[in-house]
């Protein structure tokens, strides 16, 4: 087992960050430990606002030499975005590799990512973010030598001059234009198939994949570990009355996602662009549960996805009291993903948001007209069928979308 690297986490409170500083340390030694990294030291310090040259004051930063020494540390992690400048400066005086958030929840992705549309948006966003760190860096590159930070394009890739990196990046955005063309078919096709999409969206380590796993038997990876998917993942599902719908599973959302993973992220963003219905996942068990229920809010705003239907799942709840838990958003549901049993709850809640969205239609088919009623089961949330011997005819109740050809009368 590799030796984990011992890392310094630093944060300034400033008033503009003072409502959730606390909850981002927390959350910034989480994504340490996520990159397989331990934390040896949190060095906070409270100011009006942050140094320019070195976010932190030159009294902090003395101390922070001091603790890299005593602590014999490999990595100092700044909460605050740092810039070229600031990063080299205190480079310079700590003497070991340091990072800002952004890169390492890039470094994250860079482990995590297995398709190669995920691969190469990883590196289009490391590469974005790298590029201007370059300039008069090449001294400290040299001398990264692995470890947190460095996965993803290397330092090889690096250390080459910028034309190279800018010839890098026009192929990658072109591979990924490729991709996204690919995707849009599929996309195309499902709609097409007028099949229901179903998305699933939270915070990271919500319990997306563990539900999607229950939902679907997708066996798809799913840890307590933050961005534990990273690449979305379809899968079809058959409700209990046989109405077959597609589940995605899509990338953890979290607080100051880095725009240049939105950036490039782009593509694999649109996938929930396009759904019918989306299921906000809640840790219910999460002492920063208003803050991420926020942070998510937001970010679909970000995405222009406020106009799709969505339903939120309070996840975890095995992990809370019950009795004092009090939601926050509505329309939801309260499960624990891990147990089986849950599947209903989650079904009977994904069905009433369908009957709301959907019309309600009633026909009346001849006995030759079988296939048509097995057509409305997979297709149309069926409700109730019945034969009438009298008539000869079955009776099919059911809900349709509003643009559904069961609607107008006409048959797949």
């Amino acid at each position: 087992m590799l030796e984990r690297e011992k890392v310094i986490l630093v944060g300034v409170e400033t008033q503009s960050n003072q409502q959730y500083f606390t909850e981002s340390m927390k959350e910034l030694k989480n994504l340490t430990e996520t990159a397989q990294g331990e934390v040896v030291y949190q060095l906070v310090q409270k100011r009006q606002m942050v140094s320019r040259q070195t976010i932190i004051g030159k009294g902090k930063l003395a101390e922070l030499v001091q603790l890299v020494d005593a602590h014999e540390a490999d990595l100092v992690v700044f909460n605050q975005p740092l810039t070229p400048r600031q990063s080299q400066i205190i480079h310079e005086a700590v003497n070991v590799r340091v990072l800002d958030r952004v890169q390492l929840i890039l470094d994250i992705f860079a482990m995590r990512a297995q398709s190669k549309a995920g691969k190469l948006q990883v590196e289009l966003a490391q590469l974005n973010y790298l590029l201007p760190r370059l300039v008069g860096q090449g001294t400290s590159l040299s001398r990264l030598g692995g470890g947190i930070g460095t996965r993803g394009p290397g330092e090889t890739k690096l250390e080459t001059d910028r034309r190279h990196i800018r010839n890098k990046l026009t192929t990658i955005r072109r591979e990924l234009k490729e991709l996204g063309a690919s995707r849009e078919r599929n996309r195309q096709k499902r709609q097409e198939a007028n099949v229901f999409q179903i998305g699933l969206i939270g915070y990271t380590n919500a319990g997306k994949s563990t539900l999607l796993n229950m939902l679907t038997d997708a066996q798809t990876y799913s840890e307590d570990q933050l961005f534990a998917t990273l690449d979305p993942l379809t899968k079809q599902w058959q409700m209990a009355e046989g109405f077959q719908v597609t589940v995605t599973d899509t990338v953890g959302f979290i607080q100051e996602l880095p725009t240049q993973l939105i950036e490039a992220f782009q593509s694999t963003l649109e996938e929930s662009r396009n759904m019918d219905l989306l299921l906000h996942v809640v840790d219910a068990s999460s002492e920063d549960r208003h803050l991420q229920e926020k942070t998510v809010l937001s970010l679909l705003e970000e995405l222009e996805m406020t106009n799709i239907p969505l339903m939120t799942v309070y996840n975890k709840m095995d992990q809370v009291d019950d009795q004092s838990f009090v939601p926050t958003l509505f329309p939801n549901i309260k499960i624990s993903a891990q147990n089986p049993a849950d599947r209903v709850v989650v079904e009977a809640g994904i069905r009433r948001k369908i009957m709301e969205m959907f019309e309600p239609y009633e026909k009346h088919l001849k006995v030759a007209e079988g296939h048509i009623l097995n057509r409305l089961v997979t297709n149309t949330l069926l409700v109730s069928q019945e034969f009438d011997e009298e008539a000869e005819v079955y009776i099919a109740k059911g809900f349709a979308s509003k643009n559904s050809r069961w609607l107008k009368g006409g048959e797949a």
